[in-house]
């Protein structure tokens, strides 16, 4: 599996209103914690990898999921090959990954709003300490796809009123990192 990813700093606010204009549907409103690992047998930021454990609550629940990163496949976006699975306990995966030597580099916390526009997941972020971003994603299966994909992301940011020239490809955890 690929996710395609442009993610903008934007006013929140006018994007909702942008969203509500375009007839996009509201999906809900979560509260996400993730921690990032370093790995004791290689340098994640040198290999542009991650992995974490996100810790997910919302008016449904909690739920909690691992989640490993590959390195970006291009310069244009931020797609990338991703693995991802729940796990019952997050606390207890964390034990298991500290267990094998790997260590807890940092928590980002924020608060995101999902909408849903014409194939695509439209996520309004508020991360904490680091400010205010609008991520268009997708996820497809064949490599091949990607471009048009990420095509399409861009085409959604245009109808948003944001410009895809303005992505940062940097993650949160870099942001939060460099703040």
């Amino acid at each position: 599996m690929y996710e395609v990813e442009v993610k903008v700093s934007a006013d929140l606010e006018a994007v909702r209103d942008r969203l509500e204009d375009l007839g996009a549907t509201r999906k809900r409103t979560v509260v996400q914690a993730d921690t990032y690992y370093d790995a004791p047998h290689r340098s994640f930021p040198e290999t542009d990898e991650a992995l974490r454990i996100r810790r997910e609550s919302s008016d449904d629940g909690n739920e909690s999921r691992i989640t490993y990163k590959g390195p970006l496949l291009d310069d244009e976006s931020k797609s990338r090959e991703e693995f991802e699975t729940g796990v019952d306990d997050g606390e207890t995966m964390d034990a298991v990954l500290t267990s094998l030597g790997f260590e807890a580099a940092a928590t980002v916390r924020k608060e995101r709003e999902r909408y849903w526009l014409e194939g695509y997941t439209v996520t309004l972020d508020a991360v904490d300490d680091v400010g205010e971003y609008v991520e268009v994603e997708t996820e497809v299966t064949e490599e091949n796809d990607l471009e048009s994909a990420r095509e399409g992301a861009y085409d959604v940011l245009e109808r948003l009123d944001l410009d895809p020239d303005d992505q940062l490809r940097t993650s949160y955890l870099g942001l939060l990192l460099e703040s």
